[in-house]
């Protein structure tokens, strides 16, 4: 738990709330707990990239400038905690809209800030965990689909069976010190294996 901590105390924070007795509370929480801090309100049209976490009061706040703020930096969203002043359905859509990783009621109590800046920063690093690896399973399909489409150029015009022209495209990737990939996806794939494919597959 401890190395939990000190991770947070590494964090930049950006309290998006007015600076009224709650926004103060909320504040002096971040700053016991060790982060650095900053307040803004009204809410901006820009986050800067700096900041690694965000509370922001969504309460009565229209949800497109809530989204517009916090993707507006150009990389990866930051953790959002949201910050509610009751829990009617509008507000709860709005939680799931922005994509919020935690929330607090308001007023906000000493006890909960801690453990709902934990929590957040785990799901904010399990969605990131899950997204770099969905984009190399999208990454691994379409290079797979790209052997494939060379493979069958082989078959279709040589009437090799998939393993025979695997076994060219493999071939080709080794004598020139590269992938199969690259074999694959290359005009070298459709022509310079067809012109040499009799010097490959004894026929």
């Amino acid at each position: 738990m401890s190395d939990f901590i000190q991770d947070l105390r590494d964090l930049n924070t950006l309290v998006v709330h007015e600076r009224d007795r709650g926004g103060e509370d909320l504040l002096q929480q971040v700053k016991r707990i060790g982060c650095k801090s900053e307040n803004i309100w009204p809410i901006p049209v820009n986050l800067e990239k700096k900041f690694d976490l965000v509370f922001i009061d969504v309460t009565n706040q229209p949800v497109d400038r809530i989204k517009g703020f916090l993707n507006s930096n150009g990389s990866e969203m930051p953790t959002v905690i949201a910050l509610i002043g009751y829990e009617n359905p509008s507000t709860l859509n709005t939680i799931f809209d922005i994509g919020a990783h935690a929330l607090l009621t308001k007023p906000v109590r000493a006890a909960g800030v801690l453990a709902s800046m934990l929590m957040a920063r785990r799901y904010w690093a399990e969605q990131l965990r899950f997204s770099k690896d969905l984009f190399k399973l999208r990454d691994r399909i379409i290079n797979l689909q790209k052997i494939s489409d060379a493979k069958f150029i082989l078959m279709r015009h040589h009437g090799i069976d998939d393993q025979e022209a695997y076994a060219v495209i493999r071939k080709q990737a080794m004598s020139k010190r590269t992938t199969t990939l690259e074999i694959a996806q290359s005009s070298y794939a459709t022509s310079v294996i067809v012109e040499k494919i009799h010097t490959l597959i004894p026929f």
